[in-house]
């Protein structure tokens, strides 16, 4: 019951498919209906009640009683209006279409290096006017009506963890991806069937459980974000010391002063990081190292070739 539920809550989001079930459904119980009352097989019945609603009516079959007249002219009263107004929504959406083309509304997408949010939540809500700020091409894929998204911001409407949907927002050449959802569980389908369409795409995840970002990362998605764990750290540092969330916002939410990840240079691997923390403008953080962070306050780690490093500088020198 529980998947009919889904369906019918998908499928109503679409006034011409709703318009079309409720035709097929009416056929089928019509054509049942003169199965029965009229002694004939469902396959004559159906070839009835077909011809009946296309309005053809080539009139070799035709009821022979009372009842079967009776369901006659209900299949007519509620399939053919059904009918007729599937095949005018489909002319006029096929009608808009061509106009919009001819006057040169229908702008061709071909953007490369773009960000791809999947997936709609309160935290992506928040993070689009941030995300169209600072990325000049932000697509969101999710299934939400164009009004959740701001303007600037393709919207590829359908659901995300669906592979064929993820596919039209062409993952194998944007830039980099992040993955969200109303559940854990719509995250880990997400990311799976991107990893599967676009293996070398960089992913961030964004979920509930810090379990659930562990298995990302087993799954090859290596920067996850655990909302609940995010947040509850946060409250627990500020709890020792009170002002480390105004700490935390004011070198996130700044536009004075910006986070930056870099590749070290060859020439500084072997060194260790007090040693290079001068060579970069602003305040050298740490390393990362093997996809772990490493700050640098207790241990003075080496640099190797495949480190990174991560550094607080301002706007106008980076």
């Amino acid at each position: 019951m529980t998947i009919f539920i889904v369906l019918w809550k998908k499928i109503r989001q679409h006034q011409i498919l709703v318009l079309f079930v409720m035709a097929v459904l009416c056929m089928i119980g019509g054509a049942t209906l003169f199965a029965i009352t009229q002694h004939t097989s469902f396959f004559i019945a159906l070839y009835w009640a077909i011809t009946t609603a296309t309005t053809v009516g080539y009139g070799d079959v035709t009821p022979h009683n009372t009842a079967g007249r009776v369901i006659a002219m209900g299949v007519m009263l509620t399939t053919i209006p059904l009918m007729g107004a599937v095949f005018a929504g489909w002319a006029a959406v096929l009608a808009s279409i061509h106009i919009r083309r001819v006057l040169g509304l229908e702008k061709v997408w071909d953007h490369r290096g773009h960000l791809i949010v999947y997936g709609f939540s309160a935290t992506v809500a928040h993070l689009l006017d941030d995300l169209i700020e600072e990325k000049s091409q932000v697509v969101v894929v999710a299934d939400v009506p164009p009004s959740s998204v701001p303007e600037g911001v393709r919207l590829i409407s359908g659901d995300a963890t669906n592979p064929q949907v993820l596919a039209k927002s062409r993952p194998q050449t944007a830039r980099q991806a992040l993955v969200s959802g109303a559940t854990d569980g719509e995250v880990l389908l997400t990311a799976i069937a991107l990893k599967h369409l676009a293996p070398t795409l960089p992913i961030m995840a964004i979920t509930q459980s810090a379990k659930v970002a562990e298995a990302l990362k087993d799954l090859g998605v290596e920067h996850t974000v655990a909302a609940d764990n995010l947040l509850g750290q946060t409250v627990a540092k500020s709890l020792e010391t009170p002002h480390a969330a105004d700490l935390l916002l004011s070198l996130l939410g700044s536009e004075r002063y910006v986070l930056r990840e870099r590749t070290i240079e060859e020439q500084w691997v072997g060194l260790p990081l007090s040693q290079v923390r001068h060579r970069y403008p602003g305040i050298l953080l740490g390393i990362v190292h093997e996809h772990h962070v490493i700050l640098g306050v207790e241990h003075d780690p080496v640099l190797e070739a495949d480190d990174h490093v991560l550094f607080l500088t301002a706007t106008d020198i980076c």
